[in-house]
């Protein structure tokens, strides 16, 4: 599917600057399909996946049996800024629930807000025992406008490793909120121009998919 999706050709980009023996974390894992392209390409090293919706996590656990994928650890629970027991809701729109928009119950969230509510543990990567000694060299987030919370608990591993980070945001007061703070800890922001990574501008670019590169 990524091969041939032409609107995934950004997150193909991704996995070119990825070595086989790099440590990826995938955040936002969904059913596994990047998951899954991931840990093909770091035969050496690892994938740590974050997926708190039970309906996704079954299926990602199923693609990653399929493909024989024995090179990811997944974790079935939520990620921010605080360890607490915290709210998410499935979006349901005219009946039909809409799996790839779960997310983190939020004032900061003013959309897909209708649907099922469940709650499930939250964590802040910087506090997860099995990433305290694991150097990171990339991370793919997605988590549907909650990313600068996760980023907020994240910014010791950050600033440690300086990972690659490839990132979905939406046009609002996350994505600012994002951007404010990874360039505070020296990163640029990248975007995906006829196959160059190029600076971002607000002026001309339109996309929600972004790459943030270490300057140093």
């Amino acid at each position: 599917m990524i091969a041939y999706d032409k609107n995934e050709g950004d997150f193909s980009h991704f996995l070119s600057l990825i070595k086989p023996d790099a440590n990826v974390l995938d955040i936002g894992a969904n059913i596994g399909i990047m998951t899954s392209n991931l840990a093909q390409k770091v035969t050496r090293g690892k994938v740590f996946a974050f997926e708190p919706m039970p309906d996704n996590m079954t299926t990602l656990k199923r693609v990653l049996a399929y493909l024989r994928l024995t090179n990811v650890t997944l974790f079935e629970y939520a990620l921010g800024n605080e360890t607490k027991e915290t709210q998410m809701v499935l979006p349901v729109v005219k009946a039909v629930k809409m799996q790839g928009l779960a997310h983190v119950i939020d004032k900061t969230i003013t959309e897909y807000n209708e649907g099922i509510t469940f709650s499930v543990p939250q964590y802040r990567l910087d506090d997860i025992p099995e990433l305290k000694n694991t150097p990171i060299h990339a991370i793919k987030i997605d988590v549907e406008n909650f990313e600068y919370q996760v980023f907020l608990g994240a910014q010791k591993l950050i600033e440690k490793y300086k990972p690659v980070i490839y990132c979905e945001l939406w046009d609002n007061d996350n994505r600012q909120q994002c951007f404010k703070l990874l360039q505070q800890m020296d990163y640029q922001i990248a975007v995906l121009i006829q196959h160059t990574l190029v600076p971002f501008d607000a002026a001309k670019h339109r996309t929600q998919n972004f790459f943030f590169l270490p300057l140093v």
